[in-house]
C-alpha cells in the first residue's frame, strides 16, 4: 500500500489538482450533459438515475435510493413525487411492513427507463471521443478498484 503522505502532500495541495476535485468536476460535466439530452423527455439526470436503478431490480425503497445516491431523504422524497406526478413511478405499500413504501416503475417508466441506457451512452461517447478503448478501460479498472478500496472512518484522522 502507498504511503498516504507521500501520495498526497499537505504542504503541495492545488485544487486544480485534488483527484477528488477533479472527479466531482467529470461527474458535473457528464450530468450537465446527461441533463441537456434528458430535457427532451422532461426528466433530470438525478431522476434518470432513479428510473435506471429501480429499473436494475436492486432497489425497491426511497431509503435504499438515498444510500445509493448518497441523497437526503427529503430530496429523494422530491424527485419520487415529481416521478409520480408524472406517471413514471408507483408507490406501493409493504405488505410484511406498513412502514415501508415499495417503489415501482410504471409501464411508462419502463418504457423511458428501455431509452435510458442510449441516451446515455450517446453522451458518454461524446465525451470520450478523445481517448481510446484501452483508455476507458483502464479508467474504469481504476475508478472499481478505487471503489473496492475499503477505508476504515478513523483512518484519516491523522493527517493534518
Amino acid at each position: 500500500m502507498t504511503d498516504f503522505k507521500k501520495m498526497f502532500p499537505s504542504g503541495a495541495w492545488c485544487v486544480d489538482e485534488s483527484v477528488g476535485y477533479l472527479l466531482k468536476r467529470s461527474q458535473i460535466k457528464l450530468a450537465k450533459a446527461v441533463d441537456i439530452v434528458l430535457a427532451s423527455h422532461d426528466i433530470t439526470h438525478a431522476q434518470g438515475s432513479i428510473v435506471l436503478m429501480l429499473h436494475s431490480g436492486h432497489y425497491s425503497t426511497a431509503a435504499e435510493l438515498a444510500r445509493e445516491l448518497y441523497i437526503d431523504s427529503a430530496s429523494i422524497t422530491r424527485m419520487l413525487d415529481r416521478l409520480e406526478k408524472r406517471g413514471l413511478i408507483v408507490r406501493m405499500p409493504c405488505s410484511d411492513d406498513r412502514r415501508v413504501i415499495n417503489l415501482k416503475l410504471s409501464d411508462e417508466g419502463n418504457k423511458l427507463a428501455d431509452q435510458l441506457p442510449n441516451l446515455y451512452g450517446a453522451v458518454l461517447s461524446r465525451n470520450f471521443v478523445d481517448f481510446s478503448a484501452e483508455e476507458v478501460a483502464l479508467l474504469k479498472t481504476l475508478l472499481r478498484k478505487f471503489l473496492a478500496t475499503e477505508v476504515p472512518a478513523e483512518a484519516g484522522k491523522d493527517v493534518k
